[in-house]
């Protein structure tokens, strides 16, 4: 697993590593405590509750260590005219007679109910460095595919407002 992140996506993802071991594991620890000194741990769900916890807090962690030491490193920045990551573009579907707007992103903000369609995603890979007016042909798999037409493109820069995925 090998993730495309941007600079900015990276810093992102230390600060919440910061937070989560800086605050998040500080307030597991003493739930943890708290639940302990209640007395019979067999029926102490509270106790139970707490160590999934402080677990699950422990297990993103780890998560985004792996995630930004196996990250491969790309730029957000392209050519005034063409599509680059965290561009906001209309996309043209012939097939279906409508325009949606979509902004790429990295694939560790991909949120397809948001509009947010990841880079390495077949659209995404597809409309990367093509400009307004460009007829795109989408690949779904070796045998599938679909045309579409880029009809504007809105260059945005990634202020870190997009939200990193959860796991």
């Amino acid at each position: 697993m090998r993730e495309q992140l941007t600079e900015n996506d990276i810093r992102k993802i230390e600060e919440e590593i910061e937070y989560r071991k800086l605050v998040v594991r500080k307030e597991a620890i003493e739930a943890v405590k708290e639940a302990r000194a209640q007395g019979d741990l067999s029926e102490n769900f509270e106790y139970y509750a707490a160590k999934r916890d402080k677990n699950k807090n422990e297990s993103r962690i780890r998560y985004l260590e792996r995630v930004i030491r196996t990250a491969k490193v790309v730029s957000d920045e392209s050519k005034d005219d063409e599509v680059g990551l965290y561009n906001t573009v209309d996309v043209y579907f012939e097939d279906d007679d409508e325009t949606e707007t979509y902004q790429i992103v990295t694939s560790i903000r991909g949120n397809s109910l948001a509009n947010m369609i990841s880079s390495e995603s077949p659209l995404g890979r597809a409309l990367l460095g093509h400009k307004v007016g460009d007829r795109v042909h989408v690949m779904i798999n070796e045998k599938a595919g679909y045309d579409v037409v880029i009809k504007r493109i809105e260059k945005t820069v990634d202020d870190g407002s997009a939200a990193l995925r959860s796991y």
